[in-house]
């Protein structure tokens, strides 16, 4: 009868024979379910729409001010893995990326973000997906991309419902109960029509983005059994059952997070771990090329691009291939000086690049001479760079209006920072509006906080390496000494959490550098730098630029055989490795230059 008639006939067909028979409680519990399914379409209709609205567009730069890039655009494949490791990886991401990026083998099996869910052969289809990769290697827009294609029809249509909650918003619902169905119909009011999405029927997806952001406790081990979606409990309580299969056992579930919190979850109740590993080098320059519609433009990026082993490594990361587009296109188009080779330029030109994208926005000036930084650009800067460096500290990308106040940062004062810095600290709003902040890579935050560490030293004579030391010392604070330490503090981390910092502070201190950031690094502290003529035993850095340029000449030099005296010492390969890009940040090749002769 299907085949002949269709679904719609057949069901009118279907009625009116059990009316004839007089079968009416059949045909109530018929019409019931028919009511029931129209209302499933109506509400996935509605969801499809919100989700496409929502995911559509991929927020780079001035998105939210106008100019938004279509995620089909520009969205360019991800090498993704199935099956990665389940094990803690202790290692720097960056560094994961550097030798995962040489490690690329025939028997590791590439899938693509719609076939998340395809079982392998001989496998049942799995219920919980765990996919790990680093900050900024394109998780997010993996889950972009599959809500996206699954809202326009282009892919998964046997899935009923994709509820997404990112682990950034259920954060603020931790003091809160709610019943699963409630925490559902809170985000998405139209499920109200209806009393359950459970069902063998109706096929569910939870998307939980972004596990190293979460701050809930996830007690699998303690929290009490809960089998049923109307029942109210904590958050984590919700969440710890979903995932170990109590809750709505029949959901699928896709978790992403960083490789450091991965183990969150307990392994029996993950049955499919997966890995970004960011571009591969064909999608490195099918990235540019995306991005940069000059072709002959492109390529030039793309040759100098390559010609730096540092910065094509990092442009794994499609967040940096953003960052490096953004700078290099910009100086090509003005013909600006050379082209930054070093991580530390990169990112010095993008942060000047961006102060005068405000100041165009706002205030209708093309301030491209570094020295004209105004005093109320540094100031945010500076303040981004003390939170930054606060919450480096503890680990958290992500912030909310507690964190800032610790800081002494106004709620109202960030909304402010995040609307001039839109390319490098964001203001969110959450799944019911709540606001939650980040900068907009873990490496923007890492070159802040450097900045702030390094303007401490040179331009306020504090050394805030140092645990509580936030006051200026009465002698001198030698670079060489925050240099010193900042490089045990990388080594002793187990994580690795430091080793991006410490290059950028490192770079911070070469000449050219400091021409680029003399506006930053000056005009902020010209009130609080003690007088050279009154003060004795100690000249001004800021105000006596030869001593300056001396001291700091020697002290690069004693940084230098620092690091050559821990590269000897060090028994770890990795940490090693990053020991070597800290002297590339230093323009030193002596040691490169030792071993090859």
């Amino acid at each position: 009868m299907l085949e002949t008639c269709g679904s719609e006939r057949s069901l009118k067909i279907t009625l009116h024979i059990l009316r004839n028979m007089k079968q009416k409680d059949l045909t109530d519990s018929l019409e019931r379910d028919e009511q029931h399914n129209e209302s499933i379409k109506s509400i996935q209709q509605a969801l499809k729409t919100h989700l496409k609205k929502k995911v559509e567009c991929i927020f780079e730069g001035l998105a939210k001010q106008g100019h938004p890039t279509l995620l089909n655009e520009i969205y360019t494949e991800l090498y993704i893995i199935k099956g990665g490791s389940r094990g803690i990886n202790n290692e720097h991401e960056v560094r994961h990326i550097e030798t995962t990026s040489m490690r690329q083998t025939t028997t590791e099996t590439a899938i693509l973000c719609n076939d998340i869910f395809k079982p392998l052969p001989g496998q049942e289809k799995p219920r919980t997906v765990l996919t790990k990769g680093i900050a900024g290697i394109g998780k997010t827009v993996s889950v972009q991309k599959f809500i996206l294609d699954w809202a326009e029809g282009k892919a998964n249509q046997d899935i009923d419902f994709i509820f997404t909650l990112p682990f950034r918003d259920l954060n603020l619902k931790k003091e809160r109960e709610f019943s699963l169905m409630q925490l559902l119909q809170h985000y998405l009011p139209q499920l109200k029509e209806i009393k359950s999405v459970e069902g063998d029927e109706v096929k569910v997806v939870f998307i939980f983005d972004g596990l190293d952001e979460c701050r809930l406790p996830l007690e699998f081990q303690s929290n009490e059994i809960c089998c049923d979606i109307t029942e109210s409990s904590s958050v984590d309580v919700l969440l710890t059952n979903l995932i170990k299969g109590n809750l709505f056992p029949s959901a699928l579930l896709w978790i992403t997070s960083r490789p450091a919190a991965a183990n969150e979850i307990p392994p029996e109740s993950v049955h499919l771990v997966t890995e970004v590993r960011g571009f591969n080098d064909p999608q490195k320059e099918e990235y540019f090329r995306k991005r940069i519609r000059n072709e002959n433009r492109a390529s030039r990026i793309i040759s100098h691009i390559k010609s730096s082993r540092s910065l094509y490594i990092m442009c794994h990361i499609p967040v940096f291939c953003w960052i490096s587009a953004t700078v290099l296109e910009t100086m090509l188009g003005k013909e600006s000086g050379d082209l930054p080779k070093t991580l530390t330029e990169m990112y010095t030109q993008f942060l000047l690049i961006q102060t005068n994208v405000k100041n165009q926005k706002y205030h209708g000036t093309d301030e491209t001479n570094p020295k004209k930084v105004s005093a109320s650009d540094t100031e945010i800067i500076l303040n981004l760079g003390q939170l930054a460096f606060l919450q480096l500290e503890k680990g958290n990308l992500i912030f909310y209006e507690e964190d800032l106040r610790e800081r002494g940062i106004d709620v109202t004062e960030a909304s402010v920072y995040s609307g001039v810095c839109t390319e490098i600290f964001k203001e969110e709003c959450g799944l019911a509006q709540e606001k939650v902040y980040c900068f907009v890579h873990l490496s923007i935050q890492e070159y802040l906080a450097a900045l702030f560490v390094f303007h401490s030293c040179v331009n306020e004579n504090r050394n805030v390496l140092r645990s509580g030391e936030f006051k200026p010392h009465s002698d001198r604070v030698q670079l060489s000494e925050v240099h010193e330490i900042a490089v045990d503090q990388a080594l002793k981390s187990k994580n690795g959490q430091l080793d991006l910092f410490l290059r950028f502070l490192l770079g911070l201190s070469l000449d050219s550098i400091q021409i680029h950031l003399g506006g930053i690094l000056t005009l902020i502290s010209m009130s609080s730098v003690p007088d050279p003529q009154t003060q004795t035993g100690s000249r001004s850095p800021v105000l006596d630029s030869q001593t300056q340029t001396e001291s700091r000449s020697e002290s690069i030099e004693k940084t230098v055989q620092y690091i050559k005296k821990m590269i000897r010492e060090e028994s770890s390969a990795e940490r090693t490795i990053n020991l070597f890009h800290c002297l590339n940040e230093l323009n030193d090749n002596s040691l490169v230059e030792e071993t090859n002769s």
